[in-house]
């Protein structure tokens, strides 16, 4: 069974959107894992317009022992300092500048390869498992795989663009398990392209989903929404 990690960067928006602590992040993350997600993910950003800094310690002590906690960003100094703190169980490195609005490009883990060695040989010593965002190419995930990574996050927005592109999505499930390596996949995965991505999928651990489940879930509510995607992923 492929695990549902819910993204609350969304929610943590609207709360900013009014300077208050209306919606509560915490409560709506802990509705969000009493609704059955596997896992909760978060992507604080160097401005803060989502997810704050002080947000994380909260969280991962919500989803300590509950379920796992996946926490996104670029590796910069202040972003490796706070996630060696809490040790969430997962770390998805991503290759964001600062003024990124959303996430859209993967890692060349070719031409970043000793930066990402050494970052990741830093997280593996606190026994966080790495996840490497990239685009679906073999060469990159052959490069994710040779700095050690334990698992790719397959970039999903250009299968959102053309379903016709899923071949080179199961041929990276395909060769990431045959060298042992993990599958997560995100970014514009919703209700209506999940269902054909997972049927074609061969391998894939964990989808992280954010923007679609919460905007879908002004319409059904959050826990049916929850429910909804957890049986496409069963």
């Amino acid at each position: 069974m492929t695990k549902l990690s819910v993204n609350v960067n969304k929610i943590a928006t609207l709360r900013n959107a009014r300077g208050n602590n209306i919606p509560e992040l915490e409560s709506v993350t802990a509705s969000i894992i009493r609704f059955g997600s596997d896992g909760i993910t978060i992507h604080p950003r160097p401005d803060e317009r989502h997810i704050k800094y002080s947000d994380i310690s909260p969280i991962a002590d919500l989803t300590k022992d509950k379920i796992e906690f996946n926490i996104e960003g670029f590796p910069s100094e202040k972003f490796l300092k706070k996630v060696l703190e809490v040790k969430p169980d997962q770390v998805t490195l991503v290759p964001d500048k600062p003024d990124t609005l959303t996430s859209l490009e993967g890692w060349d883990t070719i031409k970043n390869r000793d930066m990402l060695k050494k970052v990741i040989q830093n997280l593996h010593n606190s026994d966080i498992r790495v996840a490497i965002f990239i685009h679906p190419n073999l060469d990159m995930l052959k490069g994710a795989f040779e700095i050690q990574a334990d698992r790719i996050e397959l970039f999903t927005g250009i299968y959102a663009e053309n379903k016709q592109t899923i071949d080179s999505y199961v041929a990276c499930s395909e060769y990431a398990h045959s060298i042992g390596m993990g599958v997560n996949a995100g970014h514009d995965l919703d209700l209506n392209n999940l269902p054909f991505f997972i049927s074609k999928m061969p391998y894939l651990d964990e989808v992280s989903i954010g923007h679609a489940l919460i905007s879908e879930s002004l319409f059904l509510g959050l826990e049916k929404t929850i429910k909804m995607y957890k049986e496409i992923l069963a």
